[in-house]
C-alpha cells in the first residue's frame, strides 16, 4: 500500500509506502510555526491554534517519481532542523534531522493531501499533541501521547539504526551523508522577524 506525495504546483511527485506504519502527531512548536511563515503559507499550513499536522516515517518509505531537483530545505538556526519543502511553490515537505544516522523524517500534511483520501484512513489517527504550550489562544490542546511517539522512536528510528536502514534515504547523499540540497540558515535578523510573525 502507498500513498501519493506531491507539491502544491505537481513539480515535485512520489510515493509513501506502508502509510500506516507513521507515526502522526500535531506539533504546536514555534519552529514549526515560524516553518509556516517563511514558506508564506500559514493558513494553509497550521491549525487555528498553529499546529502542524505531521507524519513521522522512515525515510527509506519515500520514493521520489518526478521534480526531486526542486527539493531545497532550510534551517531557522545553524543547529535546528532541516526543513525541506518544493522551490516551485513553497510547498512543505517535511523535516529532518542533520544526519541521515536517526532516520525519520516528519512529513508536514500539505504535501500528502493532494490524492483525495482523508489523511485519517491512509495513516491513521492522531496519537499524539506536542509542544502545546506554545499553541495560540486559550484554552491550549492538552500534551498526549508522548509515551507512544516514543515508543514508536525506539522501535522504528533506533532499529532502522541498528539494521542499516537509514542508509536509504532520498534526502541525503549516501557517499558523504550530506543532504542533496544546500541549507539555507537564516540570518539571526531573518529569524528574530518570523518570530515575530508567530507571536504577532
Amino acid at each position: 500500500m502507498s500513498h501519493p506525495l506531491q507539491c502544491r504546483c505537481g513539480t515535485i511527485k512520489g510515493q509513501v509506502q506502508n502509510p500506516r506504519s507513521a507515526n502522526r502527531a500535531v506539533c504546536y512548536c514555534k519552529d514549526c510555526q515560524a516553518f509556516a511563515h517563511f514558506l508564506g503559507r500559514p493558513g494553509e499550513i497550521l491549525d487555528e491554534q498553529g499546529g502542524s499536522d505531521i507524519l513521522q516515517v522512515l525515510p527509506k518509505l519515500i520514493t521520489f517519481t518526478g521534480g526531486a531537483g526542486s527539493l531545497t530545505c532550510m534551517r531557522l538556526t545553524p543547529k535546528g532542523l532541516v526543513r525541506w519543502y518544493a522551490a516551485c511553490c513553497n510547498t512543505p515537505i517535511g523535516n529532518t534531522l542533520a544526519t541521515p544516522k536517526f532516520s525519520f523524517i516528519g512529513l508536514v500534511h500539505n504535501c500528502l493531501d493532494g490524492s483525495g483520501e482523508p489523511l485519517e484512513e491512509a495513516f491513521g489517527p492522531v496519537r499524539a499533541w506536542v509542544n502545546t504550550q506554545s499553541a495560540r489562544a486559550d484554552p491550549k490542546p492538552a500534551t498526549r501521547g508522548m509515551a507512544g511517539a516514543g515508543a514508536w522512536f525506539l522501535r522504528t528510528v533506533l532499529w532502522a539504526r541498528c539494521n542499516g536502514d537509514y542508509k536509504q534515504t532520498p534526502f541525503f547523499h549516501k557517499d558523504t551523508g550530506l543532504p542533496i540540497a544546500s541549507p539555507k540558515v537564516l540570518s539571526p535578523a531573518e529569524h528574530a522577524s518570523l518570530m515575530s510573525a508567530v507571536h504577532a
